[in-house]
């Protein structure tokens, strides 16, 4: 397990001017606090905070953590998406420490599996969270606990705080967050700051950002387009962005009129929620949205660009691949609704046989996977997984089916992948079925997609019940939620069959069961 880039690839990619040789975020937050101090970095509709005060709130958490942890260690940071959680991200990475990133809508399930499968000493979270006092839960994680609000009740913000050498460099092991697997398990997906920082110049092309743009990202932060549309791009753009705690689609269309905000980062089922919302609000201020993780509706999408005078961008990638290819806001609107755009020459792109696992023609339909600047440096000390993702020679597949025409146009046909796209979010349906086969009436499980306007698709699942047993949605959720299972892994339909139907193999059929649902959907 590497925990830096090869140093061929930092080499190439620092002279093609994708990286940065040395210079991590720390250092780009000191320019924007040394050149415009009270300019705003985050803001909230409750409260807000300058470069100068973003700043020097990190160094001194970061003596903090210095004093707590030694460097390379690894913190759980569990925020909701505020001001406060990136000037946490900031601290570990000016501590030398990496960022375990976990979602405020985690449950204790997970919580202590990425406590445990990282190595994680301490758990940096409020005092009081959605799952109870922090004390209570980091004794039951048996992990040492930070407070936030005791840390900046007592930390001097003015002070000089550590020196930036002690920094994780751009090309380091530099943050940990969780992406579902195939498996059922989590897995840890390790970052560098360098490949946020290419995502970020191509983020700039394609969308033609300047340090004039305000920006709105209301997707969670720990994960990857979070990582660079709340911490990065805002940041070496030397630009104020908005946050929200927890999302809501009416107050956000408020915030982008009332603060003329014209970038806004949302996953495809956010912004069809904040366009509903508009009806009476103006809107007018945007000039692009960038979007992504699931498939964008082409009428929504023309809608709100109709409303606002936007253009609806997305790119294709994943949390460990970064991006194969984007949409421009030059490109028409039929491919920009309808296609992950081109792809990108440095990210290499190949196309390969998903059956037998050979490469073949990079025109035509196949399961892609690429090479270049955009990528992780794989899954945290998970060596199956990490044969898996990767190709012998070192390319990263992709777990979806696309066609790639003659021109470059990328467009996604189909997934090899078992998973639940879930507002943006892949969740593992084997993860699901592994939970609710708990529940003592459960004989046999198949969880298996199913479309949803607001969230692109909820997880479905049908169950065959041991004999004389009856089980309604209620009861299963409750079930899981006394499991400490998080909230996006609850199946939201519920399916009682007298037998599942297997396949020839003996496996369960899914298959049928979608087809079941698409004819649910028929007959409605």
């Amino acid at each position: 397990m590497k925990f830096r880039a090869d140093k061929t690839d930092i080499k190439r990619y620092v002279e093609e001017g994708w990286w940065e040789a040395s210079k991590g975020l720390a250092e780009f937050v000191r320019e924007n606090a040394q050149r415009n101090p009270s300019g705003i970095a985050y803001r909230t509709s409750e409260s807000q905070i300058s470069w100068n005060e973003y700043f020097h709130a990190a160094m001194g958490l970061a003596e903090q953590i210095k004093r707590e942890t030694t460097k390379g260690g690894r913190i759980l940071v569990w925020l909701p998406d505020c001001p406060d959680i990136h000037i946490c991200y900031l601290a570990c990475e000016m501590a030398g420490v990496v960022t375990v990133g976990v979602g405020w809508k985690a449950g204790l399930q997970e919580l202590k599996y990425l406590s445990e499968v990282t190595g994680a000493s301490i758990l940096l979270s409020k005092q009081n969270n959605p799952l109870g006092k922090l004390d209570d839960i980091s004794e039951y994680l048996n992990l040492n606990s930070l407070s936030l609000e005791d840390i900046f009740s007592n930390h001097i913000v003015d002070g000089e705080g550590p020196n930036l050498e002690g920094s994780i460099g751009p090309s380091d092991l530099w943050f940990l967050n969780s992406t579902s697997g195939t498996t059922g398990l989590p897995k840890c997906v390790m970052q560098t700051q360098n490949r946020w920082f290419y995502f970020h110049k191509k983020a700039v092309e394609f969308g033609q950002l300047t340090e004039k743009d305000i920006w709105m990202s209301v997707v969670p932060a720990p994960f990857g387009f979070g990582l660079w549309t709340a911490h990065v791009t805002p940041t070496l753009l030397g630009i104020p962005c908005l946050l929200q705690e927890r999302f809501n689609a009416l107050e956000a269309a408020k915030e982008i009129e009332k603060h003329q905000v014209s970038v806004l980062c949302a996953v495809s089922s956010q912004f069809v929620m904040i366009l509903d919302a508009s009806s009476n609000i103006d809107l007018s201020s945007l000039k692009v949205i960038f979007t992504g993780g699931e498939a964008i509706s082409p009428t929504r999408a023309q809608e709100l660009e109709e409303k606002s005078g936007c253009r609806v961008l997305n790119f294709y990638g994943s949390n460990e691949t970064g991006t194969l290819s984007g949409t421009t806001v030059h490109d028409p609107s039929n491919k920009r609704y309808t296609s992950g755009g081109k792809v990108i020459p440095e990210m290499q792109v190949r196309l390969y046989d998903s059956t037998t696992g050979e490469r073949i023609s990079d025109i035509g339909k196949g399961q892609p996977a690429c090479k270049g600047p955009a990528l992780s440096l794989g899954y945290w000390e998970d060596d199956d997984a990490n044969k898996q993702l990767m190709t012998e020679d070192g390319w990263f597949m992709m777990g979806d089916l696309v066609e790639i025409d003659s021109q470059g146009w990328l467009k996604v046909t189909g997934r090899v992948s078992d998973f639940i796209i879930r507002g943006g979010k892949n969740i593992s349906a084997v993860a699901i079925e592994r939970e609710v086969e708990l529940h003592p009436k459960v004989a046999l499980v198949a969880v298996v997609p199913k479309p949803n306007k607001k969230l692109g698709e909820t997880a479905a699942a049908y169950v065959q019940l041991h004999v004389g047993q009856s089980l309604s949605l209620h009861e299963l959720q409750n079930f899981l939620r006394k499991q400490g299972v998080s909230i996006e892994w609850w199946p939201e339909t519920l399916n009682v069959l007298e037998s599942l139907p297997l396949s020839s193999g003996g496996k369960v059929a899914k298959g049928e069961l979608k087809e079941l649902i698409k004819s649910e959907e028929r007959n409605q």
